[in-house]
């Protein structure tokens, strides 16, 4: 039994849930996280919004901005993200692991010169490297090509020496080596693609880590 750090009533966790996060203590009941964290007799009625197109994009929230701004899209999963300005130029990652809204591990990491794609795969790797690897789990990123050659083209590219059918080497393939790797690792593990900048909560987050170096550096 547990006790709501907002509304203050107790309640309960399958047991399943707690066994998979050792040491992991939830801080909010269900109706308070549904309500993004407001007690749901001061929320009033949930209501469905469906989020608009590119709600945040080039607003580099930070990461208190996000939580008092946004409670839509899936509570638990890991969602990662990345970013850079030009390309090369400087970038950032980041990854969340969320479980009932609860943040239990996050990563974040930035680098002078890199690319976007560069960022992506090194926040996937970061988020796959959370997750347990019995663990069932959604993996979200807002990169489709990621999720392209992750889940799709790696296999063939492995199958013929991690070469493609066309001429030309693979980009960053000592990353993508390691991404399908891990993922291969996980068979639980569901690497899906999310809307970017569309006030989904926790990629937004995830956004927010890997946009950080920039609200550092200017």
């Amino acid at each position: 039994m547990f006790t709501c750090q907002t509304c203050g009533k107790e309640f309960e966790l399958r047991q399943d849930v707690l066994d998979r996060y050792p040491g992991w203590t939830p801080r909010q009941c269900l109706d308070c996280r549904g309500n993004g964290g407001r007690s749901a007799s001061a929320a009033g009625p949930s209501k469905q919004v469906s989020p608009p197109v590119s709600r945040t994009k080039g607003r580099d929230l930070t990461i208190a901005e996000v939580l008092s701004s946004f409670t839509e899209g899936p509570d638990t999963g890991v969602f990662t993200d990345g970013a850079s300005e030009g390309n090369p130029g400087p970038g950032g990652w980041g990854a969340v692991y969320v479980v009932d809204g609860e943040v239990v591990d996050e990563a974040q990491g930035a680098d002078p010169y890199t690319t976007n794609n560069k960022m992506e795969l090194t926040a996937l790797i970061a988020g796959l490297r959370m997750v347990p690897t019995d663990a069932e789990v959604d993996v979200y990123t807002d990169s489709q090509l990621i999720v392209n050659i992750v889940t799709k083209w790696a296999d063939g590219w492995k199958a013929r020496g991690w070469t493609k059918k066309s001429t030309g080497p693979i980009a960053n393939l000592d990353l993508v080596k390691e991404a399908h790797a891990l993922y291969q690792e996980r068979p639980g593990a569901r690497l899906k693609w999310i809307k970017a900048h569309s006030g989904y909560r926790w990629n937004e987050y995830a956004d927010a880590l890997a946009t950080s170096y920039r609200r550092e550096i200017h």
